[in-house]
C-alpha cells in the first residue's frame, strides 16, 4: 500500500520468537501444568456453587416456608441484606484479602487473589450472596480459580534460563485459572476465552478503537445479507438459513429500535455504575458500620419493590440468573411497571452493593438490560426476542467495556435463537457501549478519579 514501508521481522520477534517460545521445555511444561489445573479449578468450582445454590435455595424458599410463607414475604430482604452487612463488615475490613476485589471496578479491578487471601473471598461469598447481594458469583469464581493456580506456582522452578515463560508463569497461571473458573459459570470455554483476550488490554485503547469499528460493520453486513431476502422477496442461491419460527427474526423493525434502546440502557446503566462509585468514596471512613448500612438499604429498596408490584422480592434480590430465566420463558407475565420497578430498585440496590459488598457485576447488569429491553418489546415493530436480546447485550458491555465479550455471552445466552439474532446483539452491545461515554466523566467516576 501507498505510504507503507515493509520491514522485515527480526529473528528475534514475530514468528520466529513465537515458534521458540512454543516449543520450549518450560511453555510446554507450563501448558501441561495449566491441564492439570483444570482439574481441581472446576471440582473446586462445583462444590462452591452447589453450596451457593443450596444456601440461596434454603434463604429464599425452605425458610419462608417453614415459617408459614407460600413465598418470600414483601419485608424478607430487609433482615437477610443486614444479616449479609453484619457477615461482610468485619470480613472486609479485618480479614486478609477484604473479601476480594470491589466489583464496581469490574472483573479486573485488581492484582490477582494469592492463597493466602481465598479464605476471605469465600467466606464473603458464600456467606452473603445467598443472602440476596445484588451480585453475581462470576468474580469470587475467578478468584478461587486464581488462587488455586497460584498454588502450583511453588511447584514450578522459576529460574531465568527458563525464557520469558517461566518468568510470566505465575500471572499466566493465575489467568489460566480464572479462565477455567469462569467457564464453569459462563456457558463454556468459549466466552470465557474471549473475556480473557479482549479483557488483556492487549493494545489498549487502539484495540477497542479498531473492534469496535469492525464489529459494527460486520453487524450490519451480517443483518442486510441475511435479512434482505425477507424485506424485498428476493433471494440469493447461494445463502441457506435454518427454519426459525416467523416471529423470532428480526427484521427491519427491530433493527430501528435498537441503537434508541441501547442508547437508553448505556446511559442509565452507567449512571448506576456511577453510584456504586460514590457508594466506594463513601464507605472509606466508618468502613464497617457504612458497609452495614448500605446492605441494609438494598434490603430496603428490595422490600420496596415487592411492595409497589406485588411480586416477590427474590425476583430483584440475588445475582439475577434465576429472574433472567423467568423473564426469557415468560416475558409476557410482567407488566412494564414491573419491569420499571425491576430496572429502578434492582439498579439501585446493586449500586449500593458494587460500591460496598463483594461479589461479580455482570448477571445484574444483563438483567437490568434485558428488564429495559422487554418492556419496550410492546413498541411497533420491535418482537420480544430482539427486545431480550440487545437488552442482554446493551447491560453485559456498559458493564464489562468488552462488546466483542458481551455479544458472545448473550449469544450463548440465547441458544438456538441466537444465529438470527446475532446482528441485533453486537449493535446493541457497540452503541450502548459508546453511548456509556455520553455520560459526563463525574458522573462515571472511573478509578482513580
Amino acid at each position: 500500500m501507498a505510504g507503507t514501508q515493509e520491514q522485515s521481522p527480526s529473528p528475534d520477534t514475530g514468528p520466529a520468537l513465537l515458534r521458540s517460545t512454543l516449543l520450549s521445555p518450560g511453555y510446554l511444561k507450563l501448558l501441561l501444568l495449566c491441564a492439570l489445573i483444570g482439574v481441581p479449578v472446576a471440582l473446586a468450582c462445583f462444590f462452591f456453587l452447589t453450596a451457593e445454590h443450596e444456601l440461596q435455595h434454603l434463604v429464599w424458599e425452605k425458610l419462608p416456608e417453614g415459617l408459614g410463607f407460600d413465598r418470600a414475604p414483601w419485608w424478607w430482604p430487609v433482615p437477610t441484606l443486614l444479616l449479609a452487612g453484619l457477615i461482610l463488615a468485619p470480613v472486609i475490613t479485618r480479614m486478609r484479602g477484604h473479601g476480594g476485589h470491589v466489583p464496581v471496578h469490574g472483573l479486573g479491578g485488581g492484582a490477582p487473589i494469592g492463597p493466602a487471601e481465598l479464605p476471605s473471598v469465600v467466606l464473603a461469598a458464600l456467606a452473603a450472596l445467598p443472602l440476596g447481594v445484588v451480585l453475581g458469583p462470576e468474580a469470587p469464581l475467578m478468584a478461587i480459580g486464581g488462587g488455586l493456580a497460584l498454588l502450583a506456582v511453588r511447584a514450578m522452578k522459576q529460574q531465568a534460563e527458563q525464557g520469558p515463560a517461566a518468568a510470566k508463569a505465575p500471572m499466566l497461571l493465575a489467568t489460566a485459572g480464572s479462565t477455567a473458573a469462569i467457564s464453569s459459570i459462563f456457558g463454556g470455554p468459549i466466552v470465557a476465552a474471549v473475556l480473557v483476550v479482549e479483557g488483556a488490554g492487549i493494545g489498549g485503547a487502539q484495540l477497542v478503537m479498531l473492534l469496535l469499528p469492525c464489529l459494527i460493520a460486520s453487524a450490519t453486513g451480517a443483518l442486510v445479507f441475511t435479512g434482505f431476502g425477507d424485506w424485498t422477496g428476493l433471494s440469493i442461491g447461494a445463502l441457506s438459513l435454518p427454519k426459525v419460527p416467523p416471529d423470532m427474526t428480526p427484521d427491519a423493525g427491530d433493527f430501528l429500535w435498537v441503537v434508541p434502546i441501547a442508547v437508553v440502557i448505556g446511559v442509565a446503566v452507567t449512571y448506576l455504575r456511577g453510584l456504586g462509585f460514590l457508594a466506594e468514596r463513601w464507605i472509606a471512613r466508618n468502613t464497617a458500620q457504612r458497609i452495614v448500612l448500605c446492605a441494609l438499604g438494598a434490603g430496603v429498596l428490595l422490600m420496596l419493590y415487592a411492595v409497589i408490584t406485588g411480586r416477590s422480592p427474590e425476583e430483584a434480590a440475588l445475582s439475577g440468573q434465576s429472574a433472567l430465566g423467568a423473564l426469557a420463558a415468560d416475558p409476557h407475565n410482567w407488566s412494564v411497571l414491573a419491569l420499571i420497578a425491576l430496572f429502578v430498585f434492582k439498579g439501585l440496590a446493586w449500586s449500593l452493593c458494587l460500591g460496598s459488598l463483594r461479589g461479580g457485576p455482570i448477571f445484574p447488569a444483563i438483567l437490568l438490560g434485558a428488564a429495559v429491553g422487554i418492556a419496550c418489546s410492546g413498541l411497533p415493530g420491535l418482537g420480544t426476542t430482539p427486545a431480550l436480546c440487545l437488552g442482554m447485550a446493551a447491560g453485559s458491555a456498559v458493564v464489562t467495556g468488552l462488546p466483542l465479550s458481551s455479544a458472545v455471552l448473550t449469544v450463548l445466552l440465547v441458544g438456538q435463537d441466537a444465529h438470527n439474532q446475532m446482528p441485533i446483539i453486537v449493535v446493541a452491545a457497540v452503541v450502548a457501549l459508546v453511548a456509556a461515554q455520553l455520560v459526563p466523566q463525574r458522573h462515571r467516576l472511573p478509578e482513580g478519579s
